[in-house]
């Protein structure tokens, strides 16, 4: 199992980090996370536990597709997405620090196919590295998002 974290403070509300992550999902995670080419839901109305969804990504030239579900959904906590279709798991925390918010992104994947187990190092890092872009674009766009309403 490959993990990486990262976190970071957003000066943004809890409740409104929450739903620009969670409920706001379909239409934001394209946004945090340009490796996302094409995100199709499979399940109709808003996201809440069970919800699925499929994606296609291009991260480092490589092309995948995988169907994933909400694992976990516990406003304005936290939200889990877990691969259905392959072992990733990737969970967002948040804090309320009084009118800011720390995030808390753990991904994890399985390495099933042996022939990646020579590379686990190179891709342990590419995920770490993967991780930190993640909570920097979330904090960037919220933040944004924020200016942009109160002008």
């Amino acid at each position: 199992m490959i993990n990486a974290e990262a976190d970071t403070r957003v000066f943004e509300e809890v409740d409104k980090v929450f739903r620009f992550v969670a409920l706001d999902f379909v239409t934001n995670y394209p946004r945090w996370s340009s490796e996302v080419i094409e995100l199709e839901p499979l399940t109709e109305g808003a996201v809440r536990k069970g919800y699925l969804a499929r994606q296609v990504r291009v991260d480092q030239g490589h092309r995948s597709e995988s169907t994933f579900e909400v694992a976990e959904l516990d406003a304005p906590r936290r939200v889990c997405f877990a691969g259905v279709s392959e072992p990733y798991r990737s969970l967002y925390e948040f804090d309320d620090l009084g009118g800011a918010t720390r995030i808390r992104f753990v991904f994890e994947v399985e390495l099933r196919e042996a022939r990646l187990r020579p590379f686990e190092k190179l891709i342990r890092l590419a995920v770490q590295d993967g991780a930190r872009r993640t909570v920097r674009t979330l904090k960037l766009l919220i933040e944004k998002d924020m200016l942009a309403r109160e002008q």
